[in-house]
């Protein structure tokens, strides 16, 4: 059965990788030395957190993603998981294995640009995605290793650095060079490693249905194609993952949605850009302007024509529903001035690609991901309506009774909701 869901995931992957661009080559697993499990931990649940990258709330319907709609039915699903702002990727993958803002755990966009560092961090800089002073609060696998709970990860924004000092003890440098029946043999031998040495929380990463739709659009065929990829996929570790016989749960989530854009009319900055004066961090429905002198941070601000495909802020006047003004900004990395552009408008200097994400989830719908979870530790067979992504922390935190008490954004309301 195996052998026939990789053979058929191979001939599917084939089709969606042709398209996607080369990443980095280091495929080797890193191993921390000298961790084990304490005594009193061997015997907690298990856990495989499972991202999507792009896969909006309404794909598995609108795709027929089978495995995932019947995993659905005898699990718990929710209407929609709703993002942070702004909804990319970077942040949002931090917020789901923190509990927090964007703007209170440091990774404010996947261009990030820090004055007091006078450092940029962007998604594609190894050096600054290794380097843990980008990163704030404290990342679920920290807090598990902590306590003496071994981790995993295969790829996650932030599970390179070793934040608060720690990395999981076994993970991968981001690459999409490994074909996927070997990710999922990894797991499977991570599963299978004594007690003393076996994780019980595993991160899962699959970009394939965010490339395709950033590239093609949300309604292509090659979208489709990629949704078609990871449900196989999902299929495929869940069946390897139950012949090891551990009781495992699964949460499968992703980070943002995605949406058709007008590609015809990019936006450029509404002023002139003088370098000397200012320092401008654009991650297309998004750009934070840095101000050097503040004193001509108003006249900047008030030389911006009004218009309807964008808003203008002042940081300290950006409305508190964004959770991304002044008052949140806690690593001081939001701009002096910050530009959101109206859906379907994006921020570029060249034509984009047909599809984006990074709006407000609740003005544009077609942010909102994908929250389903299975396993022993959920209810069975019930849907839940949609909530915020910052409450991911806390139930991951309640299935691996791992406690904590730094402040999160997040709650265990959606924990007792969901887990029997």
């Amino acid at each position: 059965m195996i052998t026939r869901v990789f053979s058929s995931l191979l001939s599917i992957a084939l089709a969606v990788l042709l398209a996607l661009p080369a990443q980095a080559q280091d495929t080797t697993q890193k191993v921390v030395p000298n961790r084990q499990n304490a005594p009193k931990q061997q015997n907690k649940p298990y856990v495989i957190l499972i991202s999507a990258d792009g896969f909006r709330y309404d794909y598995a319907e609108k795709y027929r993603a089978e495995n995932l709609q019947t995993l659905a039915s005898k699990g718990v699903s929710a209407d929609a998981l709703i993002p942070s702002f702004p909804s990319i990727t970077f942040p949002n993958h931090y917020t789901l294995v923190t509990g927090m803002y964007p703007a209170h755990h440091g990774l404010v966009g996947n261009n990030i640009y820090d004055p007091k560092l006078n450092e940029r961090y962007s998604m594609s800089n190894a050096k600054a995605v290794k380097n843990p002073v980008w990163y704030g609060g404290i990342p679920i696998w920290t807090l598990a290793e902590q306590q003496r709970l071994l981790s995993a990860s295969f790829y996650w924004p932030g599970s390179e650095a070793p934040i608060g000092g720690m990395l999981p003890s076994y993970y991968y440098a981001y690459n999409e060079k490994i074909p996927i029946e070997r990710r999922i043999q990894t797991v499977v031998n991570w599963l299978s490693l004594p007690a003393d040495k076996r994780p019980h929380l595993i991160n899962f990463y699959l970009p394939e249905v965010d490339h395709a739709g950033h590239l093609y659009g949300p309604d292509a065929p090659e979208t489709e194609k990629a949704v078609h990829f990871v449900d196989s996929a999902i299929n495929a570790l869940n069946l390897a993952v139950q012949q090891t016989g551990l009781p495992v749960n699964f949460i499968f989530v992703s980070d943002h949605g995605m949406k058709t854009i007008n590609r015809n009319e990019p936006l450029s900055l509404p002023f002139p850009v003088d370098t000397a004066e200012m320092t401008v961090v654009s991650n297309g429905t998004l750009v934070n302007i840095h101000v050097k002198d503040k004193k001509k941070t108003r006249s900047i601000y008030e030389s911006i024509p009004k218009s309807d495909k964008f808003k203008a802020y002042l940081c300290d006047e950006v409305p508190a529903k964004y959770h991304y003004g002044k008052k949140d900004d806690k690593y001081n990395r939001i701009g002096d001035i910050l530009l959101f552009a109206n859906a379907p408008y994006y921020f570029s200097t060249r034509k984009p690609n047909p599809g984006a994400h990074g709006f407000d989830p609740y003005e544009t719908p077609e942010m909102q991901a994908t929250f389903i979870a299975w396993g022993p530790a959920f209810k069975e067979g019930i849907k839940i309506g949609a909530f915020e992504n910052i409450h991911i922390y806390a139930l991951l935190a309640k299935i691996l009774k791992l406690p904590y008490k730094h402040a999160i954004d997040g709650d265990s309301k959606i924990a007792k909701e969901v887990l029997k």
